[in-house]
Parts: structure tokens; C-alpha cells; sequence
């Protein structure tokens, strides 16, 4: 039997991208090769759940799991590959903060299943069939993993060893983990710390962002479709919405300066409790609240409120990546999913 250190990665609640991205180390992936036998990875092979049951404890060096907490299923194989893996890495914005997946705990589950299969007019489903964990058909019972009420992030169900965010990571952040596990099990390398978020910066991404900043306030927002905006110059103070205030620095401020705004997708910086709150504060600072002579607080908080509204999507805005990990976590919703998630 190989002695090479084994590697795994799963996708859970999540597009996939993550999984594509991995491929953009590129000539790295032969290094991988070279050090790790890949011992679970069903997305490229064919990889069963009994595999990873019948390997032993901690069997897996390192593995990747990308992808929120969405349904049993995800949850039962997070905690398998927990049990199994010496090193359990949250991989993407999806595993780290609940991303897009964890918007839907704006509403219900119910909500979710009935606008999905109830109300899609692009959906065949005449008979109005939500799926069940249970069905019975003519020869026996299915079962199908039962979906959850609340879209929960890795770290919310199982431990965590690192994280590296993004959506999805860059490639020099997916070898930057790949590269300290390979020194640590091939040359006895020191590990970080653990709980580090690895291959990212500790500054806001403002602060490596070379588009030109000044003082200028704005009275209105606007979407991305509505102006073109002038090239190297600070996106906020034009009037897009530009989450880099509150964002972890480390990809390069790639979106901003091709003209789209930051939408958070590093996480908030470590000191602060939730990132969608912090970017509000930024807003603010931006909007023209001076007011005029003889106007009244009433006028000037008009005024930044009617500057507010020309943001349609606040929540989606703010919260687009981080839902899961904020104070807001959740809707307050009657569902639940039989198992005590409300």
C-alpha cells in the first residue's frame, strides 16, 4: 500500500466553482500528484460515501470541503470527513460564511420549496410534487436527504483546522495550503496556528486596491448598469456599491478594477463581528449628510435615507457571502426541519 499522505475534497451546498478553480494552479497540480494519493474526490472520480466509512480515523491528511451546511446530507458528510481527515479545511466563501446558499435564511424552507417547485413556470411538475425524505413506490421505500430550515457555515457543525475564502479562492491561496501541509508532512514544517485563515491579508482590501481615493460624498447609488464608471477611480465615490471597506484583503482587488464593485466575498477582517454592519457604516460615511443652512436633522435624515433606497437589495447586498456567520444569521421564520433547526 502507497505511503503517500492522502488528500480528499467534497462539495457540499454550493456551484462548484471552487472545484473548477482548483485546476487553475495549474503545473502545481502535478506536485499534488506527486505527494498525495487522492483517497476521496467524487466530483473527479468515483468516489462512494461507504470508502470514506471503511478508511480509519484521521486516514485523510488534508481535505478540502467546499460548500454551506444546506441538508442532512451535507451535514452527515461533514462530520465523517471530520472523523476521517487530520486536517479539515473550510474551502470557499460557501464552507467559511454560508455564501449564496445562506440567503435563503432570509425565508422558510417551505418558502424555498414553494417558489422552487410550486410556483416555477419553467418546471414540469403538474401534480405540484415537493420532494420528501421519504417516498413510496412499488418496490419499497427511497429515501432522499431531508433539507434544512437554516443554511449553516462548516465551522456551525463540525471544527475547523483552516479557511481559505473566496468565491472561489485564488489559486495562490489553494496551493498556499496545499503548500504548508506538503512542507509539514514531507520536510516537518511548521503548521499555522489553527483556525487561520491562510493565503489571505490582514488589511481591508481598500488598502491594496490602487484605484485613486479622496473625500468626494455622494447623494445616490447606482447599479452597475446604469453608468460607466471613470477608470481608476475609487468605485464608492462614484456611486457603486463597493463592499472593500469591510472586506479582507488578498485577491488583488480584481473587481474593482475592471469596474465592478467588491461584493465581499473574503469575509469580514478579523476584528470585526459582522461585515455587512460594517460596510453600512462605510456607506454612510460616503453620503452627503452636511446639509444645507437653516435645514433641520429631519431634512438631513431624509436625505441619507432617500440615499439608502437607491440600494434595491440591502441585505443581498451586504450580506451576499456572510448571512450565516452575521448577527443577523437568520429570518425569523415558523419552519423547521423536524430536527430542532429553526
Amino acid at each position: 500500500m502507497s505511503e503517500k499522505p492522502k488528500f480528499g475534497m467534497y462539495w457540499a451546498a454550493s456551484c462548484g466553482g471552487c472545484e473548477i478553480a482548483t485546476l487553475n494552479i495549474h503545473d502545481k497540480l502535478l506536485v499534488v500528484d506527486e505527494v498525495f494519493d487522492v483517497a476521496f474526490w467524487p466530483v473527479a472520480a468515483d468516489f462512494k460515501y461507504e470508502h470514506v466509512r471503511n478508511y480509519p480515523d484521521g486516514y485523510i491528511d488534508v481535505c478540502l470541503f467546499n460548500g454551506a451546511i444546506r441538508s442532512s446530507e451535507n451535514e452527515e458528510v461533514a462530520k465523517l470527513l471530520r472523523q476521517k481527515s487530520k486536517f479539515l479545511v473550510a474551502f470557499g466563501s460557501c464552507a467559511y460564511e454560508g455564501c449564496i446558499p445562506a440567503l435563503s435564511n432570509l425565508t422558510s424552507k417551505e418558502a424555498t420549496l414553494k417558489t422552487v417547485f410550486l410556483e416555477n413556470e419553467t418546471l414540469d411538475n403538474p401534480d405540484g410534487i415537493v420532494p420528501q425524505p421519504v417516498t413510496v413506490v412499488e418496490e419499497g421505500e427511497l429515501y432522499i436527504p431531508y433539507m434544512y430550515n437554516t443554511v449553516k457555515s462548516l465551522d456551525q457543525v463540525v471544527d475547523v483546522d483552516y479557511t481559505i475564502p473566496g468565491c472561489p479562492p485564488e489559486p495562490h491561496q489553494i496551493w498556499a495550503v496545499l503548500e504548508v501541509v506538503v512542507g509539514a508532512l514531507t520536510q516537518g514544517a511548521a503548521l499555522p496556528p489553527k483556525g487561520s485563515i491562510v493565503g489571505a491579508g490582514e488589511v481591508a482590501l481598500c488598502e491594496e486596491c490602487p484605484m485613486e481615493k479622496g473625500t468626494k460624498t455622494i447623494e445616490r447609488f447606482y447599479r452597475p448598469y446604469e453608468i460607466t464608471p471613470e477608470p481608476g477611480v475609487c468605485l464608492l465615490e462614484q456611486g457603486l456599491v463597493c463592499l472593500g471597506p469591510a472586506t479582507r484583503s488578498g485577491c488583488g482587488a480584481r473587481c474593482p478594477q475592471v469596474g465592478m464593485g467588491c461584493r465581499g466575498c473574503y469575509g469580514g477582517l478579523g476584528a470585526v463581528e459582522d461585515q455587512g454592519a460594517r460596510m453600512l457604516a462605510a456607506v454612510a460615511s460616503v453620503i452627503e449628510a452636511s446639509g444645507v443652512p437653516g435645514e433641520d436633522e429631519a431634512a438631513i435624515e431624509k436625505r441619507i435615507n432617500d440615499a439608502l433606497d437607491t440600494i434595491p437589495d440591502p441585505v443581498g447586498t451586504f450580506y451576499r457571502f456572510s448571512m450565516a456567520h452575521s448577527i443577523l444569521h437568520r429570518a425569523k421564520t415558523n419552519g423547521h426541519n423536524g430536527k430542532g433547526d429553526a
